[in-house]
C-alpha cells in the first residue's frame, strides 16, 4: 500500500487553475473509494453468510476463501478509511502513522498468503484424491489460515522494529508529522522484503501450482475417458473450479502489480517523478481487487450463485426463496412466525 507523498511537490504555490484541477482529482479519488469501500464490505460479507448457511461450501477450500473475504473487508472497513483519511493530510505522531502503514501492509499480505493456501489445497484435492480428505481436515484448515494472519502479522509489522524511515522533526514521541506512507516507510522494505519477497515468490508459487493443477486434470481426463462417469464428474468440476480460482489470482496480480511497480520506480529511480493521477489509479485499482472477487465466486461457481440469490430472497427482499434452480427448499413448520430480515439471518442452512 503507498499514498501520494504531498511532500514531494513544490512549495510555491500553484496557480489557480492546477489548484481546482487536483481538488477535482481528490474528490473523485474519495467518491471512487467510498463507493468501493461499501462493495467490497457488502460483497464478502455475503460470502461469509453463503458459506456459512450452504454446508455442501464448507470444505477446506471454503475456509481459506473466507480467510481472504474477511481480509477484503478489512480493506472496505479499515484500509480505504484510512487511505482516504491520510490522502487528506492527516496529522499524527510518527509511530502512529508507521503502525497505520503497517497495518495497510498486513492486511494486503494476508490476502495473498489466502491465495497461496487455496492454491496448495486445490493442488492436493488433484494430486492425491484418494488420501485428501484424511490428510487435509478442517481442523488442519483453519489453524493454517490462523498461521496465514500470524505470519502477515509479523512481516508486516517489521518496520515497527527500526526499519523505517527517520522522523523528519526528530523527536519520534511527542512531534506530529503529516502522516504519509512514504514518509514513515522505507521503500527498500517494501521494494526487496514486502514486494520480491512477499508478493513476487508466492505469485510465481502459486502459477507453477496452478499449472500443475490443469496438467494433471487434463492427464486423468485423457487417460479416465472410457472410465466411470462419476471420475468424469470430479475431474471436469475440479477443472472449473480451479479456473475460477485462478481467474482469482489473477485478478490479484492485475490490480496490485502496478502500485508494487511504481514503488520499484520511485526506489530505483528517484529523480522520476511518478503523476499523482498515475499513482491514484493504482492505489484504486488496489482496492477494486476486494470488491471483485465475490462476483467472480457468483459468476463462476454454481453452489455460490445459487445460495446467494436464496439469501437475497430471502433477506434482502424479505420473503422465503424459491427453488433457485436448486432442490426446493424445505416448508416452513406452521408453528414458525413470518420470516423477516432479522430472522432469515438466523436462519439455518438453506442448501
Amino acid at each position: 500500500m503507498r499514498i501520494v507523498d504531498q511532500q514531494r511537490f513544490p512549495k510555491m504555490s500553484p496557480p489557480a487553475g492546477k489548484v481546482l484541477q487536483h481538488e477535482h482529482v481528490d474528490m473523485m479519488y474519495i467518491s471512487m473509494e467510498t463507493a468501493i469501500a461499501l462493495a467490497s464490505v457488502l460483497g464478502n460479507v455475503l460470502v461469509v453468510l453463503v458459506v456459512a448457511f450452504n454446508r455442501s461450501l464448507r470444505d477446506t477450500t471454503f475456509c481459506f476463501i473466507v480467510s481472504l473475504a474477511l481480509a477484503d473487508i478489512a480493506v472496505g472497513a479499515l484500509v480505504i478509511p484510512l487511505a482516504v483519511v491520510i490522502s487528506l493530510g492527516l496529522r499524527t505522531q510518527f509511530f502512529t502513522c508507521l503502525f497505520l502503514s503497517c497495518l495497510l501492509v498486513i492486511i494486503t499480505q494476508s490476502s495473498i498468503l489466502s491465495l497461496l493456501a487455496i492454491a496448495i489445497d486445490r493442488y492436493l484435492r488433484v494430486k492425491i484424491p484418494t488420501r485428501y480428505s484424511i490428510i487435509v481436515t478442517e481442523r488442519r484448515a483453519w489453524v493454517a489460515v490462523c498461521m496465514c494472519w500470524l505470519l502477515s502479522a509479523l512481516t508486516g509489522m517489521v518496520p515497527m522494529f527500526g526499519w523505517h524511515n527517520q522522523d523528519p522533526s526528530g523527536n519520534l514521541s511527542t512531534g506530529n508529522i503529516v502522516c504519509q506512507f512514504t514518509t514513515v516507510m522505507r521503500m527498500d522494505y517494501m521494494v526487496y522484503f514486502n514486494f520480491f519477497g512477499w508478493v513476487v515468490v508466492p505469485l510465481t508459487i502459486m502459477i507453477g501450482l496452478y499449472g500443475q493443477i490443469f496438467y494433471i486434470i487434463r492427464r486423468q481426463l485423457n487417460r479416465r475417458a472410457e472410465a466411470t462417469c462419476d471420475t468424469s464428474k470430479y475431474y471436469h468440476k475440479e477443472l472449473k473450479l480451479a479456473k475460477s480460482l485462478a481467474l482469482v489470482v489473477f485478478l490479484f496480480a492485475l490490480c496490485w502489480l502496478p502500485l508494487h511497480v511504481m514503488n520499484c520506480i520511485d526506489y530505483f529511480c528517484p529523480e522520476c517523478t511518478v503523476p499523482k493521477s498515475a499513482m491514484y489509479v493504482g492505489i484504486f485499482m488496489s482496492h477494486i481487487n476486494s470488491a471483485v472477487n465475490p462476483m467472480v465466486y457468483a459468476f463462476r461457481i454454481n453452489r455460490f450463485r445459487v445460495t446467494l440469490v436464496q439469501i437475497w430472497r430471502r433477506c434482502m427482499l424479505c420473503h422465503p426463496a424459491g427453488p433457485a434452480h436448486a432442490s426446493p427448499a424445505p416448508r416452513p413448520s406452521p408453528r414458525s412466525p413470518p420470516s423477516t430480515c432479522s430472522i432469515c439471518i438466523g436462519a439455518p442452512t438453506l442448501v
